[in-house]
């Protein structure tokens, strides 16, 4: 089985040669990543091209926004699976991809725990996710799975399609919906730490981006699921945010 790992980017410079590195560093070998750019300006283009691997290809051209780019990514990868890292993420071992075709093999759908950290360059823990296995429902109490660990077959982007861009940071928690509540596809949680997310994406950068992920969620699941404005994953994730800054 050909795993792809689709990796969308612009100006990540800073931190895009720990992802790739750790995409090399995985002790399975049929894969390949693609990377998707959005016309960069500070180095990273340099930095993809210095790897010269016949692992990576390239791609580089303006987009609409993340999830532009991420369906360009989907309709140029050539595995039998595929997923996403982000250009400021990294696998936690060199043992995630093969976790992840020993979980494809069984379920056409996988997922699976993320390591939170400061930097890739310590690997400073700040806290952990670790989802449950999926039921059906669980959406509405505010279940979601990490879209960085989180991987499928060819068979399911082909049927549930790709990301609505008229999403800014949930669409891919508005894909998971049609994936697991809507088409009902079976899906395995594989029980390993599977990527170290660093803190300060798009998706973690304080207030204004946790405002707009409970809007662009709720929104997703009033369209979907025929949920009120105010419901049980609203309540469940405010309290939850709400707790980690308590803790600091």
């Amino acid at each position: 089985m050909k795993i792809s790992v689709i990796c969308v980017c612009w100006n990540a410079a800073k931190t895009i040669r720990s992802t790739i590195e750790s995409f090399l560093a995985q002790d399975y070998g049929d894969k390949e990543l693609l990377i998707v750019d959005g016309v960069s300006t500070d180095g990273t283009l340099d930095i993809v091209r210095s790897f010269n691997s016949p692992l990576i290809k390239l791609h580089s051209g303006k987009d609409k926004g993340i999830y532009d780019a991420m369906n360009k990514g989907l309709k140029l990868y050539t595995g039998d699976a595929v997923g996403f890292l982000n250009a400021d993420d990294i696998y936690h071992s060199p043992k995630t991809l093969s976790f992840i075709a020993e979980g494809l093999a069984h379920a056409p759908v996988v997922f699976g725990n993320i390591d939170f950290v400061d930097s890739h360059l310590n690997r400073q823990l700040q806290r952990q996710w670790q989802p449950l296995p999926f039921k059906a429902g669980a959406f509405k109490k505010g279940w979601m799975a990490p879209h960085p660990t989180t991987y499928a077959l060819r068979a399911v982007y082909d049927k549930v399609g790709g990301f609505d861009t008229a999403y800014r940071i949930s669409g891919d928690y508005d894909w998971m919906i049609r994936v697991f509540e809507i088409h009902k596809y079976p899906s395995q949680h594989i029980p390993h730490i599977l990527a170290d997310m660093q803190l300060g994406g798009m998706s973690t950068s304080g207030f204004k981006a946790s405002w707009v992920n409970l809007k662009e969620t709720s929104r997703a699941r009033r369209k979907w699921l025929g949920s009120w404005l105010i419901d049980q994953a609203m309540v469940n994730k405010v309290w939850i945010r709400a707790r980690r800054m308590a803790l600091g």
